[in-house]
Parts: C-alpha cells; structure tokens; sequence
C-alpha cells in the first residue's frame, strides 16, 4: 500500500508530501491542477521512462519518492526481488522507492537509499500497484491485450509460461534439424578435408617425443667430424702417452705414488693418496667412456639426409595442424571426433526428430490444457462483466470472449476430437495443423452485444463514448477483483459517465476498496463521495510561480467540494452535497 508520496520541481510542483490512505481515496481538482501529473510522479516511481522535460522550469532535478507499506504476502515477494538483485530490506514492514530526473537528461533509480536499475524499479512496482489510467482503460481496445487480460483474470499465467518454455525448446529443436538438413552439402566437404587431414597425420606415425630425439641426431649427425677430433683429443690428453706429453692418467698415478711414500712417514698424506686414488678411478672411467663415443661415431650423409627429411615433415605438419607434435596429434583426435559426428549425422537427427515428436506432444498436451482453462474462464468472466453491466444501466448488454484458431504447416497435429472442439468454438472448421505460439493456441479477442437483437461485435466498434466508458469500467472492475497488487490507481475511468451512473461507479470503487487500497482522479461528486479519504489538488500563483499544491478535506471542506463539483452554490449545493455524503454513509452500513 502507499502510504506516502513525496515531489519536489516535478512539472508545475514546486513541493508535495501526500499521505494515502487504506480503501478509496478520490483525488479532485479543477482541470489543469495537476491530479494527473502526481499520477504521473507515481508512474515513474514505478519504472517507466523519464523524460528531462517533466524537471520543473529552472530547476536542475526533479525528486519523487514513495513510501510502501508491506503486507505478510507482500513482503515475500519484495524481497525475492531484492535477492535477486543483491539488495536488502532493513524494515520488512516498507520499502522506499526513489526517482530523480535531472535537467540535463540522467535519471537515477532507488530502493531504499541504493541505486539501482530501471528494470528493478520497474519489477518491484509491479508487484506493488495497478494502474489504470486512461491509456491502459484504452488498452482493452487492442485486442493483442486481451488474451493477457484473460490470463490474468484466469490465473493461467503459470500454465502460459510452461507452454512459452516447451515451444521454445520445440523451435529450438526444429531449428537444429533445420541446421543438419540444409547442411548435408557442407558437411560433406567437410568430410572429405577431415579424411584427407586425417590421413596426412596418420601416415606420418608421429610420436610423442619424436622431434626432440630426431633433432640431437641431427646435431651429431651434422659434426660428426668436429665431434670425433674432440674426442680423439680427450682421449689422447687422458689415456695417451707420448714421449714429449705425458698422459694425465700417467702422470696423475706418478703423483700417487709419492703421495703413498709420504704417508709412510707423515699420515696426513694417507687421506690425499686415497682422494688421487679415488680421481685416478674416474680419469679411467671418463677416459674409456670417450674412447667408446669416438669409436661409436659414424658419418653418414645418408642418415643425416633421412633425419633431415623427417624434421622437414615434422616441421610442415606442425604448420598446418598445431604448434608442436602433441598439439599436432591432438587436433587429428579433435578431427577423428568431429569426423564421427558428422558421419553419425542420421542417427543425431533421427534423435532430433524423435525430440521434436516428443516435444510436440508435450506442447499439444500443455496447450490444449492452457485453452481449456481459458475457456472455463471466459464464460465467467462474461456472466462477471454482464452482471456488472447490469449495474450500469445496460442490462440489455452481453459480453463474451471470442477465441480464434489459425492453421499453418508449422503447427501442431492436434487430436480430431479436440479439433472438433475447436470448431465448435470459433464457428468454422478448423485443420490440422494448428499454429501454437509463445502464448498457446488462443487467439483471444472480448465481444460485445450493446443491444437486444444485434450479433457480438469486437470492443473496438463499439461507438458509443459513454457505452465505452461503462464497458471499461465492468471489465475493469472485474478484473482488478482477481489482482493481487495492493494498490489499484484509476485514472478518470468515469470518463463518459453521468451522474445518474456515477453513483453505481462509486459503489463498485468503494467495493474494490474493501480488498485493495484505491486513488482514483474523478471529475464525479457522486463517485467521490463515497471516498473514504478526499483529496483536493489545487493550482496556486505563489511568487510569480504557478504550483500545485494537495491536502486531505474534512467533512466541511469535503461538502464545499462536492457542490462545486455539482456545478451548484448557495444552500442548494450544500444541501446537494450533503445528500450524496447520507446515501454513500448508508450504502456503507448497508453493504457491512
């Protein structure tokens, strides 16, 4: 419920604070004073766009901020919301929305002091009010609005959603069979390049480690001559004696044996004869090892060709297919996969088509429960409306929902008793396959019969302006029964209505007020007088500056108002007003 509603350099208002009230609170005014500009500030707050120009002339922002109070089954959902956004509600009891516009075209959103998204704004105002201003009265003359209207009246919403989820998985489903089918050509040259790189790998009998061993090869293989005079020189240094160069492992067994010689007369030279042992030992060793790598190598140009030729092979490979060797056959992996998908192409989409079946299926099912209700619920909203029309002095009046059906080779095969249904329905035959979109098989238009004798027409031919305006308003009042938002914003929907029905609308207002908080702007002294809370809005000269300004009246002030709104002065209007306060007091006590 909103309790309080706080403006400031909106339009004509310079400053506003406004507090609601639980049941109906009529909103008037004189034409021009402002009432629809603090619905407006209202319809920010719930999320719609801004527009710069709405920041009051010389100012640099436009501030408007509303309190709501929570209920047990409000508060839940609220903050779901705010979860969802990683937002908290300190005080579960209310929560503050927030909107600033600023002149030079920005606009900040608020939920309880944090900014936030437009579309977050927008998410909480719908679960917070209803609004029916003028324009969305008007909407019930779009007929693409009236199969949302009867869900919402039906509750069928969560069923529409379902259906919404499988015909999407059902075009996703056509689309990938769409996908393989117009593909065959390409997948069939793609077929023939991953054979052809298949093969290319495969033929070349690559190993892991393959590169790395060909290239040390290939570095003997190349020096093979250096390679042998180092080796030859080693040898000779360490094991080869000659008469003007001693070997080192000569002369190191010389310097061994004087070590031993010394020991037997100083011990401390025992440990140093055994390390030069010990060094003798591996100068052999090492000495030996060389010998053999010298006798080992090989000069083959014809192996160094071979190995050249691979590294070569390798190399190419690894420009077409990877960086390295493993990377080369991880790709021929990758291909072989990929090869096996497309070879298996007719088993995937004989599993697409058996899913496309399925899901068909479960849409037709899902669809065809979704019209049912609908169609339960069509029959009484139209006993609802016509009883409310009833009310509103067009007894003669009767209501009904047409629902249509279109045939199209995209469409389902629907069973022949349920297409016999159908048909009954619209009152032509109609074929499988029948069409099923996002929103199931309805197409939902509201009919009506102004008169005794003539046939159901569409709402939108009906001409009559203040026919209209009841219409709209029974429609409107049956259908704000079934919402569940806590507040319901009416907008001079008694626009077209006399007096002599004024006083039925504001019965039904005051109704609808008994579940619900309720603001309506009226222009009608019998609608507002059965106002729990009446609020005037004013327009006022104030330093040269035009503002609006809004306060609550007392029963004096309130009797003032409605004989204004009678058109009447003096003791008549008084006694006029006065009139219709006494019937609305008894018509509540009667009704209680």
């Amino acid at each position: 419920m909103l309790t309080e509603l706080r403006v400031r350099d909106f339009a004509i208002i310079d400053a506003l604070n406004v507090e609601f009230q639980p049941g109906l609170n009529a909103i008037t005014g004189e034409t021009g004073a402002g009432k629809s500009i603090l619905l407006d500030a209202i319809s920010l707050l719930l999320g719609d766009r801004a527009d710069a120009g709405l920041v009051r002339a010389g100012c640099e922002r436009a501030q408007i901020e509303g309190v709501f109070a929570l209920d047990e089954q409000r508060s839940p959902q609220v903050d779901h919301v705010l979860t969802e956004h990683g937002l908290e509600n300190e005080d579960p009891r209310q929560i503050i929305l927030a909107r600033e516009v600023r002149s030079a075209g920005r606009a900040i959103c608020r939920v309880n002091g944090r900014a936030v998204g437009q579309a977050v704004l927008r998410q909480l105002g719908e679960l917070l009010i209803d609004a029916h201003g003028q324009s969305e009265h008007l909407s019930l003359l779009r007929p693409r609005e009236h199969i949302n209207l009867l869900d919402t009246y039906a509750g069928t919403w969560p069923q529409r959603r379902e259906v919404a989820t499988l015909v999407a998985s059902l075009r996703e489903t056509r689309r990938e069979i769409d996908t393989l089918v117009s593909e065959t050509r390409e997948r069939a040259r793609r077929v023939d390049m991953l054979k052809f790189q298949l093969e290319e790998i495969r033929a070349a009998r690559l190993k892991p480690n393959e590169e790395e061993a060909l290239s040390a090869e290939h570095l003997r293989l190349a020096n093979a001559e250096t390679l042998s005079e180092h080796a030859e020189a080693a040898h000779a240094a360490l094991y080869e004696s000659a008469p003007d160069s001693p070997a080192a492992l000569d002369q190191i067994a010389k310097a061994s044996r004087a070590l031993g010689a010394l020991a037997r007369y100083d011990k401390q030279f025992e440990e140093y004869a055994r390390q030069l042992a010990d060094a003798t030992a591996v100068i052999d060793d090492v000495a030996r090892s060389v010998r053999a790598y010298r006798e080992a190598i090989e000069f083959s140009p014809q192996r160094l060709r071979t190995v050249e030729a691979r590294l070569e092979a390798l190399k190419k490979l690894k420009r077409k297919y990877g960086e390295s060797i493993p990377a080369v056959m991880a790709y021929a992996d990758e291909a072989e996969a990929e090869l096996a998908r497309i070879e298996n192409s007719d088993a995937a989409l004989e599993a697409l088509r058996a899913r496309e079946k399925a899901l068909a299926a479960e849409v037709a099912r899902a669809a065809i429960a979704l019209s049912r209700k609908r169609q339960e619920a069509a029959e009484r909203l139209g006993r609802e409306v016509e009883v409310e029309l009833v009310d509103l002095r067009m007894g003669d009046a009767r209501f009904a929902v047409g629902f249509d059906f279109e045939s199209g080779e995209d469409g389902l095969i629907l069973p022949a008793a349920e297409l016999k249904r159908l048909t009954g329905l619209r009152g032509a035959p109609v074929a499988n396959p029948v069409r099923v979109d996002v929103s199931g098989l309805d197409r939902v238009s509201f009919l009506i019969a102004p008169n005794p004798g003539e046939g159901f027409k569409p709402l939108v031919k009906v001409a009559s302006g203040g026919e209209t305006a009841r219409l709209m308003l029974a429609i409107q009042t049956v259908l704000s029964r079934s919402a569940s938002t806590p507040t319901l914003i009416f907008d001079e929907i008694d626009q077209g209505i006399g007096g002599r029905v004024g006083a039925v609308v504001g019965q039904k207002l005051w109704k609808l007020a008994r579940g619900h908080q309720v603001l309506c702007v009226t222009h009608l002294p019998q609608l507002a007088a059965y106002a729990a809370v009446h609020l005037r809005v004013e327009k006022v000269a104030r330093d040269q500056r035009t503002t609006t300004s809004i306060r609550a009246l007392g029963r004096k002030e309130r009797v003032e108002e409605l004989a204004q709104m009678l058109g009447t002065s003096g003791r008549t209007g008084t006694q006029g007003a006065e009139q219709l306060l006494r019937e609305a007091d008894e018509h509540r006590r009667t009704a209680a």
